[in-house]
């Protein structure tokens, strides 16, 4: 109870923005029957006042143990990501034959390529035509529009049709969506940035000013961008200007469309976007396949006895019975494919 009384005060500090004398009296009244229910329980614990003492602990160290475990998890994804150079030298195919449909990618990365799709490289005769990594992020804000929702960016050129897509959520809003919904709301999103990212492609062309380049809201950097300009993009949506954001953005695309040339301003007179866009869509026809990693996360050999014992048993206990992103996503097995992969902590 102490410790949500305390992170509550944080959040209305740091994200609600609350005034700090209403913060300090909320942590004052609260924490003051808290720290009398937490004396009395240690003045009779003798008479049974132990067993909520019990309880607190068991679950501080299923909490402790959860978060120790995600942590080195976390640390050891970013050690071991592939490198743009390398998905270079293995060509636009990618050393495997490609194949019509889209495959999304689950990971937890928000920059570079996670090493478990090198485990699908390897494992997989066939890939998919557009491949998408999709990373889940949690936001400082209440609700994210759904136009908002996703932030995509290439990774490598073009003709590898791979993409990155952070799905991001407010703290109140409930993933419920189906998943055709949410695999349409995707490729929405995809398609209006591959149309921007033309525009940006023509004002490059066109030679504008780099203010004319800022003006158009698009961000086609690859996955080797600096982690402080992707911390940035996660906080993009800002909810209370909204209005005022639509009606910057609607003024900013009517300057662009007047500055850009008639050649580019529809994907039917532009050959490179519309040929992209029609992969697009021939993709999805062939329909979505959800490409999961199965992670075992084993200590190494040369680590402490605490370490081993609390990520090779306890930690791997928790994550056999903890609730699969499967479960929360509501997609059918048979559009499924899980490839295993130990992580050494």
């Amino acid at each position: 109870m102490m410790v949500s009384t305390t992170l509550v005060t944080l959040v209305m500090v740091l994200i609600w923005q609350t005034n700090l004398f209403l913060a300090f009296s909320f942590a004052l009244v609260f924490g003051s029957v808290e720290l009398i229910y937490l004396s009395s329980v240690l003045s009779k614990i003798i008479e049974g006042g132990w067993l909520p003492l019990a309880f607190a602990t068991f679950f501080l160290s299923v909490m402790y143990t959860w978060n120790y475990g995600s942590v080195l998890k976390n640390k050891s994804e970013v050690r071991e990501k592939v490198s743009v150079d390398s998905m270079l030298e293995l060509g636009s195919n990618l050393g495997t034959v490609r194949v019509p449909g889209i495959g999304l990618l689950y990971n937890e990365l928000v920059q570079g390529i996670p090493s478990i799709f090198l485990q699908f490289l390897l494992n997989l005769p066939a890939l998919h035509s557009t491949i998408v990594f999709v990373c889940i992020k949690y936001v400082s804000v209440r609700v994210v529009p759904q136009e908002e929702r996703f932030l995509f960016r290439r990774v490598c050129p073009k003709e590898y049709h791979i993409f990155r897509c952070v799905a991001r959520y407010g703290y109140k809003d409930v993933r419920k969506e189906d998943h055709h919904a949410f695999e349409q709301l995707l490729i929405e999103s995809l398609e209006k940035f591959l149309r921007r990212e033309a525009l940006e492609t023509a004002l490059e062309l066109e030679g504008n000013s780099s203010d004319d380049m800022d003006n158009v809201s698009v961000n086609t950097r690859d996955s080797d961008a600096p982690v402080g300009t992707v911390a940035e993009e996660l906080r993009i949506p800002l909810i209370d200007d909204q209005k005022l954001e639509e009606t910057e953005i609607s003024s900013t695309s009517q300057e662009v469309a007047s500055a850009l040339p008639s050649s580019y301003m529809s994907s039917d007179e532009d050959p490179a976007l519309e040929y992209e866009l029609s992969a697009l869509r021939e993709a999805m026809e062939s329909g979505f396949t959800y490409l999961l990693g199965h992670g075992d996360v084993r200590a190494k050999k040369n680590s402490f006895f605490f370490k081993k014992l609390m990520i090779n048993y306890f930690y791997a206990f928790l994550r056999k019975n903890c609730r699969g992103g499967t479960a929360n996503m509501r997609v059918p097995h048979t559009n499924i494919i899980q490839v295993g992969m130990t992580y050494m902590v």
